[in-house]
């Protein structure tokens, strides 16, 4: 449960919707190889939501 709140709290200091990045990352979680795990902290997620953004 600490693990999960350190994250939700990163989350919020990085100005992320803790729900929205949660829910992406279990979505995610299956199919994402092990060695790229970093991929999904929230300071890389919101990264990766930019890019999309900019490319949209």
């Amino acid at each position: 449960a600490a693990a999960v709140y350190t994250l939700v709290e990163t989350c919020k200091l990085n100005d992320i919707d803790p729900q929205a990045w949660l829910a992406d990352l279990l979505a995610r979680l299956p199919d994402h190889p092990a060695k790229q795990i970093d991929d999904l902290l929230p300071w890389k997620w919101r990264e990766r939501q930019l890019a999309a953004t900019v490319a949209a």
